[in-house]
């Protein structure tokens, strides 16, 4: 699945929490990645379908140095990553264990890939920041995946950081970290996350000459036409 420009430009201009927000009022509650914090402070907000991959906890008859040059590699995974896509990586969390490291991050951007996001962490962190590669994280260990997983595939339903993510479903992280939006309600998300944005910046203008909250936020039937008088 393929974004329109239109789409990347709108959802660019949304953040994360309004997301939650706009998905809570349809009634989901589980759409933020646990664990997936940026990797380096004031990194932009991305957008982009999920391209997923999966690892299980480590088997020492299958998750070894040798395993790197299987077919179901994360090597392999990688170059059928398209471009605009955004890497999720199912890490189940283990810390100790760096799932990506420099080299691969680098030949993640060759092939014109937005971000890495995973519940796990990376290694060579110093050279991963030089790759540029916006990465979204639960921090960074010095060994390898091998050490305490077992890649066993890509392009399959995945949880990470607690959250259901298939496979093009829409993701968009930024500071508070990486939400997921189901592609059954991109369109409700496109049309009503710029409108929560305008919103919400009304109402913090509103207090910052004063306003006091009840009656605000959330807006009684007053403040409610107050503010769609300002639409007009």
């Amino acid at each position: 699945m393929s974004l329109s420009p239109e789409a990347i430009a709108t959802l660019s201009g949304v953040s994360t929490a309004t997301i939650t927000t706009v998905l809570l009022k349809k009634g989901l509650r589980n759409v933020w990645m646990r664990g997936t914090k940026p990797l380096r402070p004031g990194q932009p907000r991305l957008v982009g379908p999920a391209f997923t991959l999966r690892f299980v906890p480590a088997r020492e008859d299958l998750a070894t140095p040798e395993s790197w040059s299987s077919p179901i590699s994360t090597r392999t995974a990688i170059e059928a990553m398209p471009a605009g896509c955004i890497a999720v990586v199912d890490a189940m969390g283990v810390a100790d264990a760096g799932i990506f490291g420099d080299i691969l991050c680098a030949r993640m951007v060759k092939r014109g890939v937005a971000a890495l996001i995973t519940d796990g962490v990376v290694r060579d962190v110093e050279g991963v920041l030089g790759t540029n590669l916006p990465v979204w994280c639960n921090g960074f260990a010095a060994p390898p995946s091998v050490a305490g997983l077992t890649f066993v595939g890509w392009g399959e339903p995945i949880g990470c950081g607690g959250v259901a993510v298939f496979p093009n479903d829409i993701v968009v992280a930024d500071q508070d970290g990486a939400v997921l939006i189901p592609q059954a309600l991109l369109d409700h998300v496109l049309a009503e996350g710029p409108e929560q944005e305008r919103m919400e910046a009304w109402i913090v203008n509103e207090v910052n000459n004063g306003a006091v909250l009840p009656g605000l936020y959330p807006m009684n039937a007053e403040t409610k036409a107050r503010y769609a008088a300002t639409k007009k």
